[in-house]
């Protein structure tokens, strides 16, 4: 079967492509950070001003981005940030807890104890910043190319639970799975977690014991325990999503 080739990237339809991808990257960050809010928005003009482009990459990002199911088109309205489903997130909650439980049993007999260090103390970051500790000296931050790293933009409670996911994937040493976990996650805006967070104090003192016990499980090189630790922990984050969802109708964010 004849395929077209790929062009080059120092011709112009090369330059054009990695332009476009460049757009839609920022937009993606932005949106995913909550800069741009779901619901919101996007209107070419303002973001090419923004970014500093033309309209035409800042077109073509944008149907990247719908074709990717983060943003839609609207009758009136034209593009927004698509509000999630419950249902979507749920399915891709039970996606991430299989494989953040095969990235547990693939670190547990790679963990330092350096890294266990730092897994605790991004565990203390969140409760801290949970407490309202604003300024945490000495707290780690996502390391480059890891597969949640975060915005700058990005609150101290995402930053720091990101910087938890990341150590294990990064221990776990695949990057097929690493990317494959970071799909997941860039399929809604990351700022929403945090919220979800920030709403239910409940909700957030359990998500710091099921660091401990995951933590524990990878101490101990207990590969099915970590496993099980992970898929729990992100199922229970994935039905908080949701939830969270369901409880603010469609009005909340399209007016």
């Amino acid at each position: 079967m004849d395929t077209a080739p790929l062009p080059d990237a120092d011709s112009p339809a090369g330059k054009g492509k990695a332009l476009v991808d460049d757009t839609a990257a920022a937009i993606r960050a932005r949106i995913l950070s909550g800069e741009i809010p779901i619901g919101a928005q996007l209107r070419q003009v303002e973001l090419a001003e923004l970014l500093g482009v033309s309209r035409t990459p800042v077109r073509e990002a944008l149907r990247q981005l719908q074709a990717g199911g983060l943003i839609e088109v609207l009758p009136n309205r034209g593009a927004v940030v698509r509000v999630p489903a419950p249902w979507e997130v749920r399915e891709a909650y039970e996606i991430r807890a299989e494989l953040e439980g095969l990235a547990c049993v693939r670190a547990v007999h790679a963990v330092t104890p350096d890294v266990l260090r730092e897994l605790r103390e991004a565990n203390e970051t969140v409760r801290a910043v949970s407490s309202g500790v604003r300024d945490v000296s000495g707290g780690p931050a996502p390391g480059k190319g890891s597969s949640l790293a975060t915005s700058p933009n990005a609150s101290p409670s995402t930053s720091a639970n990101d910087c938890f996911h990341t150590l294990i994937h990064t221990v776990a040493g695949n990057r097929r799975l690493a990317r494959a976990i970071k799909d997941v996650n860039e399929a809604f805006p990351r700022n929403v977690s945090a919220l979800v967070l920030q709403d239910n104090p409940r909700h957030r003192e359990d998500n710091i014991r099921e660091h401990e016990r995951i933590v524990e499980a990878l101490a101990a090189e207990d590969a099915e325990r970590a496993r099980s630790e992970m898929k729990a922990h992100v199922i229970s984050a994935g039905e908080q999503l949701a939830r969270w969802y369901e409880q603010r109708s469609a009005t909340v964010f399209r007016g």
